[in-house]
């Protein structure tokens, strides 16, 4: 019997080391997402679910949406999930996304003091956030671009305020923990989306003030990545995904998420 040489040997090893190198880069995908799914603990719960079912791991890039959808733009992501309808329809107009679906909601509440020295709590958003640039109360903006930042400045602008929110409003340009962290040490006011409020251990004196009202809806969507614009995006895998989280079991493994008991996201694809 001939044994190969040390030489042949060693390239075969390269070899085998390259197509293992190149299979394992072929079994993954990027997705630029946002602050809330990451640190609320949904991917943590939900993509091994979506692996076990496809093979594939989820590379998770977690962003204000702004940035997300900017990251994607670049060609730098596969798939996009985020939660700014407005500004995720213009990607997919724009020709960077191939179709954006619904895949869940929850809802955005506004937290302060639990003494609530400015009168907020209630139903009303706007109404709050009127009382607050009226008493110049400390809140806490996101600033980033994010799919929260977004909405807050609609609700601002519903109280006919955009450039007038009070000496107390101040930016971070900080993802959504960090924005609660500062509000809990400061004793501040923010903007939250419920499913990182409900994760987020550091609340201090802080409690939820504002909730209820429908103009908090907070929908999320997900999107290809148009190879038209990047050549090297991983469509048929990011498809993978795409179809996997609106269907029923994507959906239910969303909806089996909960933290004491609540349920952090309402799966809604197709509706």
């Amino acid at each position: 019997m001939t044994f190969p040489s040390s030489m042949t040997r060693r390239a075969l090893v390269c070899a085998v080391l390259a197509t293992t190198s190149v299979w394992a880069q072929a079994q993954s995908i990027v997705m630029s997402s946002t602050t809330s799914t990451e640190q609320s603990g949904l991917f943590a719960h939900l993509l091994p679910a979506f692996k076990k079912a496809s093979g594939l791991d989820v590379k998770v890039v977690a962003l204000g949406t702004g940035q997300a959808l900017d990251m994607a733009r670049r060609g730098d992501a596969d798939v996009v999930f985020v939660h700014d309808q407005v500004a995720e329809e213009k990607f997919v107009a724009d020709g960077f996304g191939l179709k954006r679906l619904p895949v869940m909601y929850n809802d955005f509440v506004l937290i302060g003091p639990k003494a609530d020295p400015a009168a907020t709590k209630g139903k009303d958003i706007v109404a709050a956030l009127a009382k607050l640039s009226a008493g110049n109360a400390a809140f806490v903006s996101r600033g980033d671009k994010s799919g929260t930042h977004a909405a807050e400045l609609r609700f601002w602008k519903l109280v006919n305020l955009s450039d007038k929110k009070g000496s107390g409003y101040k930016e971070c340009g900080c993802g959504m923990g960090p924005a609660l962290n500062i509000a809990a040490s400061s004793g501040a006011y923010v903007l939250a989306d419920r499913a990182t409020w409900l994760n987020f251990k550091n609340r201090a004196d802080l409690a939820i003030l504002v909730e209820g009202d429908q103009r908090l809806f907070n929908q999320y969507g997900v999107m290809v990545v148009n190879p038209a614009k990047h050549a090297h995006v991983k469509q048929a895998d990011a498809q993978k995904f795409v179809d996997w989280i609106v269907s029923p079991a994507g959906q239910t493994t969303i909806a089996d998420y909960k933290i004491g008991g609540e349920q952090l996201f309402f799966p809604n694809a197709g509706k």
